[in-house]
This record gives structure tokens, sequence and C-alpha cells, in this order.
């Protein structure tokens, strides 16, 4: 309830600050973009964060343990009200965990990068190609309803192992062994195609090191990767550079747990048909459907049959729809209790 409430205190907070409303020279109600300094702060991203905003004029919210538990009771004020005795000290456990954690996590993640570093060295690109027909299929990145990750930042700058062909004419758009440069990855995006084969470090064959096909592009210079370059230790670095601003941010948001309301339906964003996949159902005493699978997945095709959403169905779900089933937008197939861990059986 609590971590509800803070979302709907932020939100409301955000809409005030992010528009003002005044009166133009013919005496009309104008609204436009705020010129809230702290709200311009937060939006041009030069200093802070909506997490920051909200504990400054929304509500500090459930804070945290330095155990990782949430304490129950949440702090409703925020820092321009000024806090109570109870609350401020409800906030020092929060605040000292902060510190602590910058501390001693530092030095983990130094040792991460180490290590990685340490396993990866051994791996140079050594020829210019290794002659595999292997690689991996590569699809849109979608978690719940929202691509997470487009088509076209997945395969630039890597080298196609098969033929990509057009889903309606079947004729030859990109031949293999091409590296896809923003031109390609445009043409793409035009003609909608959602899987390509790109060649991979996975499924290279060069004995020692890679080969410069398999790499690709070197995101550096910006064409494909020369021989010689260690990309081990590159991609050790690009790991680990991350671990290091991560527990900072421990720090500067000051304890407050910022778990995000547990999402408890699913509602499609597009019209389309619902395939189950992996999916084991049961009715129940009032004939709709109850997900027994722990794995199963909803997935919701176009008109034109490729996959725009796709979705975790968890177990004890409760499902509206039946598979191959048309949906429109809006419409919530899945409901369950995040909460609660229901045990169903068959019989």
């Amino acid at each position: 309830i609590w971590s509800h409430t803070n979302e709907q205190v932020a939100k409301a907070m955000m809409e005030k600050i992010s528009e003002e409303t005044l009166i133009d020279a013919e005496g009309r109600e104008v609204k436009q973009e705020s010129f809230n300094s702290i709200y311009m702060m937060s939006d041009s991203g030069a200093r802070g964060s909506a997490a920051q905003i909200r504990q400054l004029a929304g509500m500090r919210g459930l804070m945290a343990k330095p155990d990782g538990s949430i304490i129950e009771t949440p702090i409703t004020t925020n820092f321009r009200e000024g806090l109570t005795v109870m609350q401020y000290f409800i906030s020092t456990h929060g605040a000292r965990k902060g510190l602590a954690d910058t501390a001693l996590k530092t030095a983990n993640s130094g040792y991460l990068t180490r290590r990685l570093v340490d396993v990866a060295q051994d791996l140079v690109v050594t020829e210019r190609d290794c002659g595999t027909e292997a690689g991996l299929e590569m699809k849109p990145h979608i978690e719940g309803g929202d691509v997470v990750e487009p088509m076209r930042e997945r395969v630039l700058g890597r080298v196609t192992a098969q033929p990509v062909l057009h889903p309606k004419t079947g004729e030859e758009l990109i031949p293999f062994n091409v590296l896809l440069d923003e031109k390609m990855v445009e043409m793409l995006d035009e003609n909608s195609i959602d899987r390509v084969i790109v060649r991979s470090a996975i499924t290279c064959e060069t004995r020692y090191g890679i080969c410069s096909m398999c790499y690709g592009r070197d995101l550096a210079r910006g064409h494909m990767v020369n021989i010689g370059e260690a990309v081990g230790v590159v991609a050790a670095q690009s790991i680990g550079e991350p671990g290091t601003q991560l527990t900072m941010r421990t720090f500067h948001i000051g304890g407050a747990a910022s778990r995000a309301t547990a999402a408890n339906s699913i509602e499609v964003k597009t019209d389309g048909k619902i395939k189950l996949i992996n999916m084991k159902t049961v009715k129940n005493p009032s004939g709709q459907l109850v997900a027994v699978s722990r794995s199963g997945q909803l997935v919701v095709h176009d008109s034109q049959g490729s996959e725009c959403e796709q979705y975790k169905v968890p177990y004890g779900a409760v499902l509206s729809v039946e598979n191959e089933a048309s949906v429109k937008v809006g419409q919530v197939v899945a409901q369950w209790d995040p909460h609660t861990h229901p045990i169903i059986t068959e019989v």
C-alpha cells in the first residue's frame, strides 16, 4: 500500500512542478513547461533524480534497514516540511547503510573488474575470418509489453551469418557475411524484419582467440575490428565499470526503499492474437483458466504474425483469454495477487 501511495504522491508532485499555467497577452490560460528551478535541474540531467525530488517535496516513503528488509512504518513527511524525531531516527538507518556500503562495496566492484580481466585477457582478435556458418538469432528484446532493446540496436555492427530475406516476397535484402551499418539497420526496420541470424563470439571457431567477422564493429572506431585488438579486456572493463557506479547510487538515494509496486495484471498494448507458450492451465470452479506452469509466457502477435509483446505469466494467474484468441488494446488478459503464493491441485 505504501509504495503505491508513494508513487501517487510523487506523480502528483511531478505533474505540479513540471508545468505551469500562465495568462497570455489575450487573457487566455496557457500551459507551458515549468521554469521551476528544481524541475529544470532534474529534467536537464544536470543534477538530481526524480527519487531525490520525491524525498524533498513528496514523501520519503518506506526506508530500508541495513540488512535489506523494509521498515513497515513509512516516513510520510518530506525534507521541506521537516521530519519528526521518530522519522529522523528511522532515516538514520538508511543513511548509515549508504555510507557503509560506499566504503565496503567499492573494493568489491574493483575486485570484480580485476577477476574479469584476469579471465578474459587472452581473448584477442587473431584472424580475419574463421569461416563458420553458425550464428545466433537476434530479435527485439521485449520485457512486459515494452521493447527494452529494439532490433536495430541489437544487430548494429554485427555480421550476418545467413542472408536476410524479405518476409513477404522472399527476395534477398542483405547477403551473408556483411557488416550491418546504420543504413542496413534502417532497411530492416522499414521492412519490419524481426529476426536476423548474426555471427557471434560464442559461435566463433577460431582456435585461439576470436575472428574479426564474428566480433563485428569496433565500437570505439566505427569500423570492423582490427586484428590484434584486445577485445577480452575491453569487455571485462565494460562490465566492471558500471559496478562501481551502482555502488555509489545507494549512497545518493540515502536508503529510501525504491521498490516499485509489484505488477498484478497483464494489460495488452496492441491489437493482435494471443499465443500461450509453455503454459499448462486448469479450469477453476467458475470456468476460468488458471496457470499452473512456472515458466509460462504469453505472447501477442500482430496482424502480420510478428511478435510485438511478451509477458511472463506467474504460477496461479487467472487468465481471461484462451490460446489463439484475439485481443484489443488495453484488455486485461491475466490477473494475480503478487503477495500470495497459491497451491493449485489439478483434481
